[in-house]
């Protein structure tokens, strides 16, 4: 069964993929939870359109990619649980988790690092928040993420399944968590205990720089709980307040030509972890 899965693992994920990105855009038409402002065309098409150059980049300059080493991994015997017996169910459990905390420290990281946060403010850059900003990440973060994803695959010896499952949990929870939907409070709460919500992850996306610096996860809730970095609500509220950062504010910036070249524009002060004391807005 496993090697079904594995054999038709791009067509698993690409239907993951454009499944839940209909499902999410239906429900943002149908139960909008913010009023949108600006057209989708004009933000769709660069958002999607980063995406596809994405996906390219990543299969020309790897010629493997994360589900593939593992299985490289399993007949070298790379790796922790390729060296060390473990009950299956175990194996797989643990890698799911640690593939999650590996992603949510990047995540901490490309905001720690000025360099890294010039890459990873494109995602930030965009000016509304919807299933499509869940895919919107600068081509060079991309590669880094999946060069450090790979690095941690081999270092820990997951199961394959292990990886594509967690590969496909990520993608669908990430437009899951950035889509323009309301989910009532008392759902809401509930919710975000096992898996990070729209209305925990937009937190994440307010202009102000204390409220950036919180709420890294992208599919487990746990790790800001237990890191100290899980903040519930925005200060403004989640219809009044503002979504991106203080630079690129002009719909010209929502373009995919400027969003490419975001890194090479400007300082990238005001927004990391480490800015000097007294940069809080």
């Amino acid at each position: 069964m496993s090697d079904l899965i594995l054999s038709n693992e791009p067509l698993i994920r690409m239907g993951f993929f454009l499944g839940i990105l209909l499902a999410m855009a239906i429900w943002e038409v149908a139960a909008p939870r913010r009023r949108r402002e600006i057209p989708r065309l004009l933000r769709w098409s660069s958002n999607l359109g980063v995406v596809v150059i994405d996906t390219l980049l990543v299969r020309l300059t790897f010629p493997i990619v994360a589900v593939g080493l593992a299985i490289v991994a399993e007949q070298r015997g790379w790796g922790l649980f390729n060296i060390f017996d473990a009950p299956a169910w175990i194996a797989f459990v643990v890698s799911v988790l640690a593939l999650d905390l590996a992603i949510y420290l990047q995540h901490v990281m490309f905001h720690a690092v000025p360099a890294l946060w010039r890459l990873h403010r494109m995602h930030h850059a965009d000016l509304e928040f919807d299933v499509t900003t869940g895919l919107r990440f600068h081509p060079v973060e991309i590669l880094l993420s999946m060069g450090i994803k790979l690095a941690v695959v081999a270092a820990l010896g997951p199961p394959a399944v292990a990886v594509l499952v967690f590969e496909v949990l990520l993608n669908a929870t990430a437009m899951f968590n950035h889509s323009n939907i309301v989910i009532p409070p008392a759902i809401d709460r509930l919710l975000r205990l096992i898996v990070v919500t729209p209305d925990m992850h937009r937190v994440h996306h307010s202009i102000h720089p204390s409220e950036t610096n919180s709420n890294f996860g992208f599919n487990l809730p746990w790790w800001d709980r237990l890191l100290g970095t899980y903040r519930p609500q925005p200060r403004e509220g989640h219809e009044t307040m503002t979504i991106g950062i203080e630079q690129f504010r002009t719909r010209r910036d929502l373009w995919l030509d400027r969003m490419l070249v975001q890194p090479l524009r400007g300082p990238a002060s005001g927004y990391p972890i480490n800015r000097e004391e007294g940069d809080e807005r």
